[in-house]
């Protein structure tokens, strides 16, 4: 995620990517993880939160319908329509990510933090659900690749994190030990 790569995503990029997930996989309930699900609690985040050019998402009927759809992927579906490379991405200026729900690493509980919002597709109402900010961060604390550690400074700079909750949360998914004292690092050496 370069300064400058892209535009920032708004809250319109969000709910067009819920409703093309929800068109294609005939669902109500349509997930939104990784940096972009910023956008449900906090959709003026500073733009360099905000600079993505994908939005991960799947449907909560994913495992259903590669059941009726058998040697299919829901989330090679996603990518083949929407996913990079797409007219979808020439048309929007962004694509969708196609992901499953194991793609992330979150929290036991993180249901009951997550944000979820109602919304109109077509005449129907899609519930959109995206993980809080905290367990996004707990997220991207279990990868930490150069985007990850950049992402969670910037909200640190932005929205003050607090590291004990963080830790305690990130080590409710029983992370390797590694990972954690990986994690317990870069958390400290978080300024602020």
């Amino acid at each position: 995620m370069a300064i400058g790569e892209t535009n920032a995503r708004k809250m319109d990029d969000y709910l067009r990517a819920v409703r093309e997930v929800a068109k294609l996989f005939q669902t109500d309930t349509v997930y939104v993880i990784g940096s972009q699900a910023i956008l449900a609690h906090w959709p003026d985040a500073p733009k360099r939160l905000r600079l993505s050019h994908e939005i991960d998402a799947y449907p909560a009927n994913a495992r259903e319908w590669e059941r009726l759809n058998p040697g299919a992927e829901a989330s090679e579906e996603i990518n083949a329509l929407f996913g990079q490379g797409s007219l979808f991405e020439q048309r929007f200026g962004f694509y969708i990510d196609g992901v499953d729900d194991t793609t992330a690493r979150f929290p036991p509980d993180w249901l009951g933090r997550a944000k979820t919002m109602k919304i109109d597709c077509e005449g129907r109402t899609i519930t959109a659900i995206s993980p809080s900010l905290e367990d996004t961060v707990v997220a991207k604390l279990a990868r930490l690749d150069p985007r990850d550690r950049e992402f969670i400074a910037e909200v640190h700079a932005a929205r003050p994190l607090t590291i004990k909750r963080l830790l305690s949360l990130f080590t409710s998914t029983a992370p390797h030990p590694m990972l954690l004292q990986q994690a317990e690092r870069f958390l400290a050496g978080l300024k602020g």
